[in-house]
């Protein structure tokens, strides 16, 4: 008997579409959610309005909002991925929703495609309005080509950061998961030099801060505007796609505990 259209196993096309529809929805359950997307849009820009444009600190000069420009677009990225994932993921595995979605067709790589790519789209508006703000208030000036790789460096956040908040998610009960994306969020913000230079804090944190990856992504966006601590670009990438891999490792673990129950 030779199979029929319906029997064929969904293609390449079937599940891009799926995987986008899930984004869609995904997307407008967040806009849905003020306690999700308002701090997530407005916090980084109104941070930077403040301490960039409002109450500019070294003069004259331009190198506090170029280098402001660079870590708080970290820190724009860095809200929705490890929010979206560490907090989401698990209010939808312990509501039963992740259950009710394992039961579908849908692959489960649909899903993580539509966390990352919310992320992505959170960040994206984060980034032109900080980029407006720049331009246009703190008078910041770069060449065209700056802007686009300081763009792509910051969105590239979006996977080491959702890995971390998927790494959380897969352990965290619905509970304790607010608190411990909180925890890490704001640790992470701070020890890694992402709302003040790295070279305020005390050495030994200085040192700790190798183990974060926002560190290294901000580095790698200073690295754009020529305000980075030296350190060569493959000795970030190397260190970030490591600490990724550990999350990764760290989630799958998570998973498998909760596919075992």
């Amino acid at each position: 008997m030779e199979p029929t259209p319906h029997t064929l196993r969904p293609g390449l096309g079937w599940s891009v579409r799926i995987a986008l529809l899930e984004t869609r929805f995904q997307f407008l359950s967040s806009l849905r959610l003020p306690a999700f997307a308002v701090p997530t849009l407005l916090f980084p820009l109104f941070f930077y309005l403040f301490f960039a444009v409002v109450f500019p600190s070294g003069g004259p000069s331009l190198a506090a909002p170029t280098y402001l420009l660079a870590t708080f677009g970290v820190f724009g990225v860095l809200a929705p991925s490890i929010f979206g994932f560490g907090v989401g993921l698990a209010q939808e595995r312990d509501s039963g929703a992740l259950v009710l979605k394992r039961t579908t067709p849908m692959p489960a790589g649909a899903y993580l495609f539509a966390r990352v790519g919310v992320a992505a789209i959170f960040g994206a508006v984060v980034i032109v309005g900080l980029f407006l703000l720049a331009g246009y208030a703190a008078g910041v000036e770069l060449y065209r080509g700056q802007w686009f790789a300081l763009a792509g460096a910051i969105l590239a956040g979006v996977l080491p950061f959702s890995a971390i908040g998927l790494a959380i998610g897969a352990w965290a009960k619905q509970q304790a998961a607010v608190a411990v994306v909180n925890l890490v969020f704001i640790a992470m913000s701070v020890l890694s030099g992402l709302w003040f230079p790295i070279q305020m804090l005390p050495g030994f944190l200085q040192d700790f801060a190798n183990a974060l990856p926002a560190y290294h992504l901000g580095q790698l966006a200073l690295k754009v505007v020529a305000l980075d601590l030296g350190r060569p670009v493959w000795l970030h990438l190397v260190l970030l796609g490591g600490q990724t891999a550990i999350c990764l490792v760290v989630a799958a673990a998570g998973f498998r505990r909760f596919s075992g129950r």
